[in-house]
C-alpha cells in the first residue's frame, strides 16, 4: 500500500484545504475557516463563540479574531445571551446564510461530482471508510480532537 501519510497529502491539495480561500461567493472571498464557522453557526442551535470554537478545536484567540471578521463582512451577527449577558451567542445575517448555502452548495456538487466517478458500492465503501476513520480519529489521544465528534 501507499505511504499513508503521501494519500492525505494529496487528498488534502484537491479538496484545496491548503488554499487561502475555499470559495468566492457574491464578491466575498471565504477562507477554509471561515466557511467552518459558518456551517457550524446555521447547524448549531443559537451557539456561543465558545461552543463553536471548541466544535472546530480551534483556539478561542484566532477563533475570535476570524469571527470577527465575519462580523465586518455583515456575515454574522454577535448578540448577549438572554441567560447570561456574559455569553456571546452566534448567528446568520440574511447574507451569511446566503453565503453559507453557497457555500454547501459548491461543495456538495463538487462531492457529488466526485461520487458520480464511482458505482454505487464503491460510493458506500468510501463514505462508510471515511465514518470509520472519523471514529477512530475521535478516539485518539495523539492530535486535534474537536468536540461533537
Amino acid at each position: 500500500m501507499e505511504n499513508i501519510r503521501a494519500l492525505f497529502q494529496v487528498m488534502t491539495r484537491r479538496f484545496g484545504f491548503l488554499n487561502k480561500n475555499c470559495c468566492g461567493v457574491s464578491g466575498y472571498e471565504i477562507s477554509l475557516t471561515q466557511s467552518h464557522i459558518l456551517y457550524e453557526i446555521d447547524h448549531q442551535h443559537q451557539p456561543s463563540i465558545q461552543q463553536v470554537a471548541e466544535t472546530l478545536g480551534i483556539d478561542i484567540t484566532t477563533f475570535s479574531r476570524q469571527v470577527q471578521s465575519l462580523v465586518k463582512m455583515n456575515l454574522v451577527k454577535k448578540t448577549p445571551s438572554v441567560e447570561d449577558r456574559r455569553v456571546m451567542v452566534l448567528s446568520l445575517t440574511t447574507e451569511g446564510k446566503y453565503v453559507a448555502t453557497a457555500v454547501d452548495k459548491m461543495m456538495n456538487s463538487f462531492l457529488d461530482e466526485v461520487f458520480s466517478y464511482m458505482t454505487d458500492f464503491e460510493k458506500e465503501t468510501v463514505l462508510r471508510s471515511i465514518q470509520l476513520l472519523n471514529s477512530c480519529m475521535a478516539k485518539s489521544k495523539m492530535c486535534c480532537n474537536p468536540v461533537g465528534d
